[in-house]
């Protein structure tokens, strides 16, 4: 006999539901880092996918549990919540460097490929 037994129909399919939610955010996430061409065009998939991919299974993992268990299990919220506030920070923090690197190199900045842009290279003045 398998713990899952012991879990409502109802609550197994939301769990799943969950679960699959998570996933497919997750993949959906990578997708778009391997799919995407440049540094920041990169910066935002991953930060959907492991913000909302991590959310999604961790409360599937927290409805497990707190069905199996006696007490409601909320230890996992806190590194859902840890997720949530580090993943687009420290993208941030990667896209302000690379931003700054651009800068310092003299490349243009990304989205001023328009004509006649000043700081595009081969038309400063």
């Amino acid at each position: 006999m398998s713990h899952l037994d012991q879990i409502h129909p109802l609550i197994a399919v939301l769990i799943a539901l969950f679960v699959l939610i998570g996933t497919v955010l997750t993949l959906l996430g990578t997708i778009g880092l391997l799919r995407l061409g440049s540094f920041y065009e990169r910066l935002h998939a991953p930060t959907l996918g492991v913000s909302w991919g991590t959310a999604g299974i961790l409360v599937g993992s927290v409805l497990m549990y707190s069905t199996l268990g006696s007490r409601p299990v909320i230890h996992e919220l806190f590194l859902g919540i840890m997720m949530m506030v580090t993943a687009p920070v420290t993208l941030m923090v990667l896209g302000r460097a690379a931003l700054h690197r651009d800068r310092a190199e003299g490349r243009p900045p990304p989205g001023s490929d328009a004509p006649g842009h000043p700081l595009k290279r081969g038309t400063e003045r």
